[in-house]
């Protein structure tokens, strides 16, 4: 149950403007398995890691399924992106 690393890793943002690198499968898995809630890409991701983890699928595979969640969920942090700006940010620059 060795995991290997991720080609590219995966940031996601945490919360106030952080963000969180997911490096490998067990980073990944770690991650979705933490995250509040129970969607059916949630656990479409959970399922691709545990898989890869047991060597059943490729790792960049389990990072496809955990992109598709982190989309879904609008936390992925693309190249160049800047922290999501909240409601109570926005009062403030009204």
């Amino acid at each position: 149950m060795l995991s290997q690393p991720f080609e590219k890793p995966v940031r996601v943002w945490v919360g106030l403007g952080f963000h969180r690198q997911l490096n490998s499968v067990v980073d990944a898995y770690q991650f979705v398995t933490e995250w509040c809630g129970n969607s059916p890409e949630q656990r479409a991701a959970i399922r691709a890691c545990k898989a890869a983890l047991a060597g059943e699928i490729d790792v960049e595979s389990a990072r496809g399924s955990v992109l598709q969640f982190a989309r879904k969920k609008d936390i992925l942090v693309e190249d160049g992106m800047m922290p999501p700006v909240t409601a109570a940010e926005q009062l403030l620059q009204a």
